[in-house]
């Protein structure tokens, strides 16, 4: 018949070098290749993402010189603007906590702006150019995340 031995002793009943709780998480392996790639291109998309609010937020206050007055946009437009002030805000703050939530908020607002600007052109107008950008750097942050999800199993 076995003897109860405590956790993380061996079997004389002492606790071994190294041994320990199993409760103790081993040390994360060292983060190389697509992780790390991953979260600078989500720490720069952060800073370009900020700079977007900060600009939408400048057009709120009348800060931008030669830009038409808030109040002359029709409501719908004006709810548009805020809602982009805020979220691109949000996503920023998440890019660069590099959070799950952070990614989330961020694909809601890429895709919230590519979907008004292809099918209300009206209220959020977007030149081909900068769509195309946007997109293409939504397809490169799947395509990282893929890569790096692959790399850890």
């Amino acid at each position: 018949m076995r003897s109860l031995t405590k956790v993380g002793a061996n079997r004389s009943g002492r606790a071994g070098e190294g041994g320990g709780d199993r409760i103790e998480r081993s040390p994360r392996p060292p983060q190389t290749g697509w992780d790390v790639v991953l979260v600078w291109f989500m720490r720069a998309t952060a800073l370009v993402w900020l700079a977007k609010a900060v600009a939408t937020w400048a057009s709120i206050l009348d800060v931008l010189p030669g830009a038409r007055p808030f109040e002359a946009e029709p409501v719908t437009r004006q709810t548009v603007i805020v809602y982009f002030a805020v979220i691109d805000a949000m996503a920023a703050v998440g890019l660069w906590l590099t959070s799950a939530w952070g990614g989330v908020v961020w694909l809601l607002a890429a895709t919230s702006a590519l979907t008004l600007a292809i099918l209300t052109p009206h209220l959020l107008p977007m030149s081909m150019p900068y769509l195309g950008l946007q997109a293409s750097i939504v397809v490169v942050y799947f395509i990282l995340s893929w890569l790096a999800a692959r790399e850890i199993r």
